[in-house]
């Protein structure tokens, strides 16, 4: 899966918005089917945006540059 990046969560928030707003409709019109597909929608975007969340929280660690190991003399 990809890795969101935690710049997106306004964006994630506005679909999200956007997806219940739909859901409300489907609701209305008896679509159960949409109800479920947008459903199943809302959960993965809000795993996704949870997942952003956590990683702003965090620190980050600098691993440095790699280098190559210095070879060993025969």
């Amino acid at each position: 899966m990809l890795q969101v990046n935690p710049k997106m969560l306004p964006r994630l928030a506005e679909i999200e918005k956007d997806l219940l707003l739909r859901r409300k409709r489907a609701q209305e019109e008896h679509w159960l089917g949409e109800v479920e597909g947008i459903d199943s929608t809302l959960t993965f975007l809000r795993a996704k945006q949870a997942e952003a969340a956590r990683l702003t929280k965090g620190p980050t660690t600098d691993l440095g540059i790699p280098r190559p190991r210095p070879e060993a003399n025969q």
